[in-house]
């Protein structure tokens, strides 16, 4: 009985450390504002199958089914799960319980680092096994990108994926397909040999049935 009651208030003291340990993070994400390549975590207390985790573009915004584009820049995590719940609630019969986490801060220098002009950065999303913004040499390919990226993942869309390269001058996004399967390009989109320019963004769609 005795070392029952040890066992269980060694336990008891365990989970306390924990609770208090992670409360600075805890704190530190109410009070952090979201960034272009930081990677969130959102979920939808009403329907899971809407869960997912997701890349802040360069321009600050972010995709979600059923709400759109909405910018998250500039914003809180409190912030931006308020103004989700806002956009999904015409989908449900009540207000949803939406909750949004930081997972991945982007890679920022400190101030006053001079990074040159070697280096570029590019954002991935989607199915490959890291996501994020990546900084990278310049002259490096879409092919190398997806590499640095960790690879494609199993559920992979190999044959769809997509490069939006932005007009620095117009702000048009342009799309560009790559099939992984045939690198060397030709007709029907880009080949791995394409390389990337600053602000890139690679999207690796989910596979769909049967694909």
């Amino acid at each position: 009985m005795l070392l029952n009651l040890k066992n269980l208030l060694a336990t008891v003291f365990l989970v306390t450390g924990l609770v208090l340990a992670s409360a600075p993070f805890v704190a530190a994400q109410e009070n952090y504002v979201i960034r272009p390549g930081d990677t969130l975590q959102i979920e939808v207390l009403e329907d899971a199958s809407l869960n997912r985790s997701t890349l802040v573009l360069p321009d600050g915004s972010i995709s979600f089914p059923m709400a759109g584009t909405l910018s998250a820049k500039g914003r809180t995590v409190e912030q931006l799960s308020q103004s989700l719940g806002s956009a999904l609630t015409p989908n449900f019969a009540s207000p949803p319980n939406v909750y949004v986490s930081v997972t991945s801060l982007t890679q920022a220098l400190p101030r006053g680092t001079a990074t040159g002009s070697r280096k570029i950065e590019a954002y991935v999303l989607g199915q490959v096994e890291a996501p994020g913004m990546i900084e990278v040499k310049r002259g490096t390919t879409i092919l190398q990108f997806l590499a640095e990226s960790g690879g494609l993942t199993k559920f992979a869309a190999e044959k769809r994926i997509e490069l939006h390269r932005t007009d620095p001058k117009t702000g048009t996004i342009t799309t560009y397909l790559f099939n992984y399967l045939t690198p060397g390009g030709g007709t029907s989109g880009i080949s791995g040999g394409t390389k990337l320019a600053p602000g890139d963004v690679v999207k690796v769609p989910k596979r769909r049935l049967f694909e």
